[in-house]
């Protein structure tokens, strides 16, 4: 047991980056953290942690010692997580990684609905849109908007998420309505640069996709700063639909080529693969899954219809410069 404490202090300590901060998260003394640590590091005969007045971080010892530490840390927490559920209970903590700006909208809310239906789960939840590390950086699930690649994780689908593209009224005044996705190409567009797609926007032409190259003077990396571009008219974005929804249903943003636009996949819970899925994390997938598969909540991601203004006709035009 021992070796178990010395263990979680040093994983404590490297993954809140000091002595200092590792005490005020654990609510522990500092002083017990660093004996904790300092006997670990006889016992193994190596050093585990750079020191410096400044800084620290583990050596490359210790950086092999924390990957294989927090495998069996998680390995100790999944066993006494089987043995509560045979008891009904569901606690610990989690650790998840989700795409910012899912985060930030609709599924915050699912988060927010699962932490008050469990009290006794504490949540530590990360927004970051790149791809992390599940095993290395300690998580016990992610939840991204992609199919799974990576055969190390095990993947649950929650729902579809749709893509639209979407102009100001104003904008599709001076413009005009594109009939067909050839016609982007001669239209200004807002480029964002952190999604997949970029500047070659797909859409499905008889059956077949079909890419479209696309411009404009504007690029930004992120969603939301491409839907502000294009509801002052700068050009037409492609968005995912939970980030245009309440623009869209206020009429401040109109969708074109809704029969052409190909889908941005689906969303995911991954997670890493285990002899014994903790409860806690099962807990979560399963709301994930039955709060997506509500009508209302499926409609926010745009895998229902919901009532839309109706668009005013007009052809295409090009504007003279």
């Amino acid at each position: 047991m021992d070796t178990l404490a010395r263990m979680a202090a040093f994983v404590a300590v490297v993954d809140a980056g000091g002595f200092s901060a590792a005490a005020r998260k654990e609510g522990r003394s500092k002083a017990i953290l660093s004996k904790h640590v300092a006997e670990l590091e006889n016992r193994l005969g190596v050093r585990l942690l750079n020191r410096t007045t400044r800084t620290l971080a583990p050596t490359e010892a210790g950086l092999a010692y924390y990957r294989e530490a927090l495998e069996i840390l998680q390995r100790m927490s999944d066993l006494e997580d089987v043995v509560r559920d045979t008891h009904r209970e569901v606690r610990g903590s989690l650790r998840i990684a989700v795409p910012r700006t899912l985060g930030e909208g609709v599924l915050m809310e699912a988060i927010v609905a699962f932490a008050r239906k469990e009290p006794r789960i504490s949540l530590d939840l990360r927004l970051d849109d790149r791809f992390v590390d599940l095993v290395e950086e300690g998580f016990d699930m992610a939840v991204r908007v992609s199919e799974l690649a990576d055969s190390s994780l095990i993947a649950r689908k929650l729902a579809p998420l749709r893509l639209v593209v979407a102009a100001s009224p104003e904008l599709l005044k001076h413009h005009g309505r594109p009939s067909v996705p050839d016609d982007m190409a001669a239209l200004p567009c807002v480029i964002d640069t952190n999604a997949r797609w970029r500047s070659n926007w797909g859409f499905v032409v008889d059956g077949t996709r079909h890419s479209v190259a696309v411009s404009g003077r504007l690029e930004a990396n992120s969603p939301n700063a491409a839907k502000v571009a294009a509801l002052h008219g700068i050009g037409f974005a492609m968005l995912p639909y939970p980030v245009a929804r309440r623009e869209i249903l206020e009429g401040r943003l109109e969708t074109v080529l809704d029969d052409y636009v190909c889908n941005a996949g689906a969303i995911y819970a991954v997670y890493p693969h285990r002899r014994h899925l903790s409860g806690k994390v099962r807990a979560l997938v399963d709301h994930l899954a039955e709060w997506f598969g509500d009508p209302v909540h499926l409609a926010e991601l745009g895998g229902a219809e919901e009532p839309r203004p109706a668009p005013a006709p007009s052809k295409l035009t090009v504007a003279a410069d």
